[in-house]
């Protein structure tokens, strides 16, 4: 006996054969579409201009891991940084998922960069070239003629220009526009491994868009397979109104009854028509009607298709809407959970902690260390000599010149390499000797403060042992 697969067994891009099934989404515009469209905008732009954006001389974001050396909103991060930079992941990792848990996938829908490439740069240009839905799956099932040769010729070629222009940008993320100038316009044989990367990131890319496609968020993107664990019945989503719209039939204008009548035990049929739009212009190939399923993305092109025929029967739109679960069934407004507050909380402190250790950090990273294999030296004139290291890494991006303080009584400095100005963002090495007249040494060692000293001021106190025995 042979069952069939429901629709949570089998992908909605995959045929009974189990091969991939293309899929072909009509657009639906709509007032969420256009917001959509809109915001797509400011964050494509955005992207663009952010690796090109200076503030005080350092770029808005840079995350060069190569050079262990990363930038956020023109403030630069070293290694010696790290634990900010821990605490700033484990808060994105909790405000993503509190985000969640209160909004569902809209990050998806909205601003995650591989929608806003697929439905706002590469579909479009896909719906210019070979046209809507319906001419595109003809065109794919026709011969190789050519009228089909030169409009695939040309959106692939297109595909891989657009990919090529985001292989950049994301490389200006990683490297830096200069380094990024330098290999675009210097002796190709002087940045093989640049030109290597390039080659690899423009041809990800457009792997992604021209042949994966929702594969990424159905397969791949792992945050999708999170919604089972962090979503619950108040969470908002996009839902399917089944006690209104259920059960479903065709109707003319007028019928129905309204939403927020009370409901007849068993209605002659609702609002929902069963046209079938909402499936169709789905990216991901799911039919919303089925309930709340891991591969929706929140796009919104389901309510504004039902909204659109809402329109032409003249019911109420918001058959299929934001709401939660617990909206739908009972009809209730939404409302923070305690499981909200408590990921609020959470997300509070940790960004209370971070903003407090990000305001403290030192501009300096300072290391002393004596030098090995001897304890002390017997200057010329008497004195007791020990000798140090100090490594002093410039964390800024403005030059500074500092200089050693010691405030033992008597207590001098005798540079070997002295401290020079430091360039912002680079590290300077000192070699020095601290020597001390023995009438002002008691025992065999103490400890003594050195003041790191910048325009008069003093930045650092460094402890260190100095031993005359």
């Amino acid at each position: 006996m042979t069952t069939t697969a429901t629709f949570r067994e089998v992908p909605p891009n995959q045929t009974d054969s189990g091969s991939r099934k293309w899929l072909y989404p009509r657009l639906a515009t709509g007032r969420y579409f256009r917001g959509r469209v809109g915001l797509a905008m400011v964050l494509l732009a955005g992207l663009f201009a952010g690796p090109w954006v200076r503030i005080a001389g350092e770029p808005l974001f840079l995350f060069n891991v190569l050079e262990r050396r990363f930038v956020f909103f023109g403030v630069p991060f070293w290694p010696q940084d790290f634990y900010l930079v821990a605490i700033g992941l484990l808060v994105f990792i909790v405000f993503i998922a509190g985000f969640t848990v209160v909004y569902g996938r809209v990050w998806c829908g909205w601003a995650c960069p591989q929608t806003l490439f697929m439905e706002m740069v590469f579909r479009p240009i896909e719906d210019w070239i070979e046209g809507d839905h319906k001419a595109k799956r003809r065109l794919d099932a026709a011969p190789w003629t050519a009228n089909k040769i030169w409009r695939k010729t040309l959106k692939n070629s297109l595909f891989v220009l657009i990919s090529f222009v985001i292989a950049n940008t994301f490389l200006a993320y990683i490297i830096g526009t200069d380094a990024l100038l330098a290999i675009v316009t210097d002796n190709p044989a002087h940045h093989l491994v640049g030109l290597g990367a390039m080659v690899v990131f423009t041809g990800v890319f457009y792997g992604v868009f021209a042949h994966l496609r929702e594969i990424v968020c159905l397969v791949i993107c792992p945050y999708g397979r999170l919604q089972s664990a962090l979503l619950d019945k108040q969470s908002i989503i996009v839902a399917y109104d089944d006690r209104r719209g259920e059960p479903r039939g065709k109707k003319m204008k007028h019928e129905g009854f309204p939403a927020s009548s009370a409901f007849p035990e068993q209605p002659a049929h609702g609002d929902c028509i069963d046209c079938q739009i909402c499936v169709q212009v789905c990216p991901t190939g799911i039919d919303i009607r089925n309930g709340l399923q891991m591969e929706c993305i929140n796009c919104t092109q389901c309510m504004d298709a039902c909204d659109t025929v809402m329109d032409k029967i003249e019911r109420p739109r918001g058959l299929i809407r934001y709401d939660s679960l617990e909206g739908i069934e009972t009809g209730k407004p939404w409302r923070m959970t305690t499981r909200m507050w408590a990921y609020t909380a959470v997300l509070a402190l940790l960004v209370g902690v971070w903003v407090v250790l990000l305001t403290t950090r030192a501009d300096l990273s300072i290391t002393l260390l004596r030098a090995p294999g001897q304890l002390f030296q017997r200057a010329a004139d008497g004195q007791i000599m020990n000798l140090y290291t100090l490594d002093v890494l410039n964390k800024t991006s403005h030059p500074i010149t500092v200089s050693l303080r010691p405030t033992v009584a008597g207590a001098t400095i005798r540079y070997v390499q002295p401290l020079t100005q430091l360039a912002g963002g680079t590290s300077a090495t000192a070699t020095f000797f601290i020597a001390i007249p023995p009438n002002k040494l008691a025992g065999s060692s103490l400890s003594i403060p050195i003041d790191l000293v910048e325009n008069g001021k003093v930045v650092e106190q460094i402890q260190t042992r100095f031993f005359n025995q």
